[in-house]
């Protein structure tokens, strides 16, 4: 494949240093110009100003400059303006005026997990003691940044744009309302939804098991219950565990684990899902404000204001 990773993301929103101290508490650590990095990622979040809080930027990796050369000429063919740099080609999806970036880049390494030995019945594969999970006491730092979910006001064309021209392909679809998107061989990179409105619904960030999920989620809610979003569950599409919260800009950020790979497109069979599969395979049902966030009507009164 082409593609190969999601690189980073910069996200816009009005309190920077409030929304950094956030993502700093979630794992991620912070560099000296505004950057922070994951364990295995690097620079994969940038926080900049903004009126209210948006999909500033989303950053790609290819492999060589004849993959760069094939999404510019698929761009210029379509009749979007591009930026080259001589290392990749910068772009606006003209839906959501999200700014996407082709660059080439390293794979991300990633050392592999231990694996955890578990007791299930008929099977005592950790014998006596305790499990390792409940022994952890160090932070839960993130792995690498997953994916991203971008709300669309035409999430047809926009997924348009992320297949036809820059090179995705589709995972699996919402029935109506949205579809799974992957450049790398993890299920999805980017999830286009239907809003009312472009808008950033949450970002996921990559822990190593289910323990990490809990125990990460357990940590951002001591003395801040009112980051809880939803959680603990499991999604359907792409399988993994998750916890959603939110920052103070109101954005939502995930930790996952345990997520679907598509090594073989041959051998993935994209489905369209529909009712609750399409959000979840089992866990608390979502909140509403999941679904449609809070403040909605507050960006669209700002991107009405901003034209």
């Amino acid at each position: 494949m082409p593609l190969h990773r999601l690189n980073s993301i910069t996200i816009g929103v009005p309190d920077v240093a409030a929304t950094t101290a956030y993502y700093t508490d979630f794992g991620l650590t912070p560099e000296a110009d505004g950057w922070l990095s994951s364990t295995d990622g690097g620079r994969q979040l940038q926080i900049v100003p903004a009126p209210t809080r948006r999909l500033v930027e989303v950053s790609i990796g290819a492999e060589h400059l004849d993959d760069i050369a094939g999404v510019t000429h698929r761009l210029r063919g379509a009749g979007i303006p591009v930026e080259e740099d001589g290392t990749g080609v910068r772009t606006v999806e003209p839906v959501t005026g999200t700014r996407v970036v082709v660059r080439i880049a390293d794979p991300i390494r990633q050392p592999p997990t231990p694996a955890t030995p578990y007791n299930a019945p008929g099977r005592i594969d950790r014998g006596t003691g305790r499990a390792p999970g409940v022994l952890r006491d160090t932070p839960v730092h993130p792995r690498k940044l997953g994916h991203v979910v971008l709300g669309s006001t035409d999430y047809e064309a926009t997924v348009r744009f992320f297949t036809d021209l820059v090179g995705f392909r589709v995972s699996d679809r919402i029935g109506g309302h949205g579809a799974f998107l992957r450049c790398s061989t993890d299920h999805h990179n980017l999830l286009v939804l239907n809003a009312p409105v472009a808008f950033l619904h949450h970002s996921s960030w990559q822990v190593d098991d289910v323990d990490e999920v809990g125990r990460g989620a357990f940590a951002m809610l001591e003395g801040n219950p009112e980051r809880h979003v939803w959680g603990l569950g499991r999604h359907h599409a792409g399988s993994n565990f998750f916890w959603y919260l939110k920052d103070p800009a109101g954005n939502f950020s995930e930790y996952y684990s345990d997520m679907d790979s598509i090594l073989d497109d041959q051998l993935w069979s994209p489905e369209t899902l529909e009712g609750a599969r399409g959000l979840f395979n089992w866990g608390p049902p979502p909140p509403p404000s999941f679904l449609a966030p809070d403040d909605l009507a507050e960006i669209m009164t700002g991107a009405h204001q901003s034209r």
